[in-house]
């Protein structure tokens, strides 16, 4: 999939989910039951034990289902890595320009992370295709809708903070889409297998955003 390919998956579909866990071993059941509930972008952080293995594992799984890439990249070596073993997107919490050169070189999708409107700015100018806004939780919707004021070209993924209440808020506020770590994933919910509880968040994460939307 070409990078301009997977920026079209990620605006339509809203949400990226965001895999980070203590173990990779339920990670792949996880991805599954987030697919079936309609998220079809998911990124697995490399702070997972056996990270690239996971990828792996989600992409036999699930194939081209989902646009599967690798979260919390601090390095052009660990991206490269990522895309090798099959990731399609890469996203870091910061702004490292040989990231972003490593997966132009490759054609693949890189969100960079930012928060000040100059590193916004910085990572948008060096290539970003959509700038992750983290920690979104500081600033709220109004944050996103204050650096959209000058910044209104920029693709932003808010990340951190998201949840039920709010979501609609950050889309109003002017997000391309939004980045779901343990609110869509609880912590809880993966020690105890509850992967009900996960289906169940995911599909009113779904619905949100559709309905949000609809009254944009």
């Amino acid at each position: 999939m070409t990078r301009n390919e997977a920026l079209d998956v990620v605006i339509e579909s809203g949400i990226v989910a965001i895999l980070r866990a203590d173990s990779g071993e339920q990670l792949a059941a996880v991805a599954d039951r987030l697919y079936g509930a309609g998220i079809r972008v998911i990124e697995v952080t490399f702070t997972v034990p056996g990270v690239l293995e996971v990828i792996r594992d989600v992409r036999r799984r699930l194939g081209d289902r989902v646009l599967l890439g690798a979260g919390t990249v601090l390095d052009a070596e660990s991206a490269r890595a990522a895309i090798l073993a099959g990731a399609e997107f890469v996203v870091s919490p910061v702004v490292r320009p040989e990231i972003i050169t490593l997966c132009h070189r490759y054609d693949k999708l890189v969100m960079p992370g930012a928060f000040t409107p100059t590193e916004v700015l910085t990572a948008w100018e060096a290539g970003a295709d959509v700038v992750k806004i983290f920690p979104a939780d500081v600033g709220g919707p109004s944050y996103i809708k204050a650096l959209r004021g000058p910044l209104p070209q920029v693709r932003m993924l808010p990340t951190g903070g998201v949840n039920l209440e709010n979501i609609d808020r950050f889309f109003r506020a002017g997000a391309a889409a939004v980045g779901l770590g343990s609110a869509l994933v609880p912590k809880d919910a993966l020690r105890s297998g509850n992967l009900d509880r996960i289906t169940e968040l995911a599909e009113q994460y779904v619905a949100k955003v559709r309905s949000a939307r609809t009254q944009s």
